[in-house]
């Protein structure tokens, strides 16, 4: 997980660094508005195995989570380029501590992160519905070991991959206070880096307050016909990225010793058919030292650990297409994607692959790029971290 510790990291600086932009070379250099927020948000854990059910140290359920986030965002001002482009967009970094009520197996990790939000409907003058993602790295997990942890079989590191998205009810009390309620996703995970590697999953409730610092910021003034658009145009992405990840035997249910390296690329042509969505077809490489591992089994040493031979390297490369969309924000874009193997050897690379990608421009062409990838929906495959050039 150090590569995704340095991406988190390289993200929040991106999120300083407002002086560049995906869509525009100048950006005016009017005053940004701020805005600090506390939020409480109480949830429950799916119980997605035996763990969580009950088979632990207290042989009760852990079903019950809380978090606490201290979160700082800013606005563009909204006569600004981008404050007219996206008049209601808001990103920024936050820290959160969490509990499951069982520290001597979980821990209480703590998780540093980005996120945005902007949005999606004004139900009343001063009552709008809202969307928030989160995405960084949430560290103090105590992982599975089978002398001291060995109950613990969803979470497999010490750090872990931290995702949630939100639904929330943004009421305006006054010019500089806002009360925040809604309802919260969240998903941790290593991103196949380590096993086992279950993760957690988190429905909850959301609480909070959110105090906005610019005395001269006026909802009116956002809500004013300076809203800009933009034509249809083309873009052309090219991503390359590695990663490394851990492996179980499937018939086994072991875990193999080290781990395995992976490379590849995307080349994603998008047609953008406004300010906010793009989608267009990707063409996706992947070279995987572990695929097909299984197929070569080489017995066990005198230890008991599993050992292999080398697949050929015919086997450990796939490549294919996938279908993309993406969201386009200040800073930040949101690609998804659903993709098929088409030139590849070994079960490994059959089925549909899924893609959840975030993208942190630091200039006009380049971004940082990490995302993650799925097989057949539910088999988790590896992360992708790398670094994209987009031309127009």
């Amino acid at each position: 997980m150090k590569k995704a510790i340095i991406l988190t990291t390289l993200l929040l600086l991106s999120v300083g660094n407002v002086s560049f932009g995906q869509v525009h070379d100048s950006i005016s250099c009017k005053p940004l508005i701020h805005q600090v927020e506390f939020d409480f948000a109480p949830g429950y854990v799916f119980q997605t195995h035996d763990f969580f059910k009950g088979v632990n140290l207290k042989d009760k359920k852990i079903d019950k989570d809380l978090s606490f986030h201290l979160k700082y965002a800013f606005q563009f001002a909204p006569d600004s380029y981008f404050g007219k482009l996206y008049p209601h967009t808001y990103q920024g970094i936050g820290v959160t501590y969490n509990t499951f009520f069982n520290t001597k197996e979980l821990g209480n990790p703590v998780a540093l992160y980005v996120f945005q939000g902007s949005r999606i409907k004004q139900i009343a003058t001063h009552l709008s519905l809202d969307y928030e993602w989160n995405f960084g790295a949430s560290f103090g997990w105590k992982p599975y070991d089978a002398d001291n942890n060995w109950n613990n079989t969803m979470v497999g590191s010490k750090i872990n991959a931290y995702l949630s998205l939100g639904l929330l009810l943004n009421w305006q009390m006054n010019r500089q206070w806002r009360l925040i309620t809604g309802v919260t996703a969240t998903h941790y995970s290593n991103g196949n880096t380590h096993c086992p590697n279950a993760g957690v999953n988190i429905v909850g409730a959301k609480l909070g307050v959110m105090r906005v610092f610019d005395a001269s910021y006026d909802e009116a003034l956002v809500n004013r016909d300076l809203k800009l658009t933009t034509a249809p145009y083309l873009s052309y992405d090219v991503v390359i990225f590695g990663a490394t990840r851990s492996k179980v035997l499937s018939n086994e249910s072991v875990i193999i010793p080290g781990n395995f390296g992976i490379f590849g690329f995307n080349f994603n042509p998008m047609y953008n058919f406004n300010k906010y969505f793009g989608a267009g077809i990707s063409l996706d490489g992947q070279y995987d030292e572990s695929a097909n591992i299984e197929k070569y089994e080489a017995g066990q040493d005198k230890d008991g650990n599993y050992r292999f031979y080398r697949p050929p390297f015919r086997e450990r490369v796939g490549v294919g297409l996938s279908l993309r969309g993406e969201l386009t924000m200040p800073i930040f874009s949101i690609n998804v994607g659903v993709g098929h193997n088409m030139f590849y050897k070994g079960s490994d690379w059959g089925g549909f692959y899924q893609i959840l990608a975030l993208k942190a421009h630091v200039t006009r062409h380049i971004f940082l790029h990490a995302g993650y990838q799925l097989s057949k929906c539910h088999d988790p495959k590896n992360l992708m971290l790398g670094v994209g050039y987009h031309f127009y």
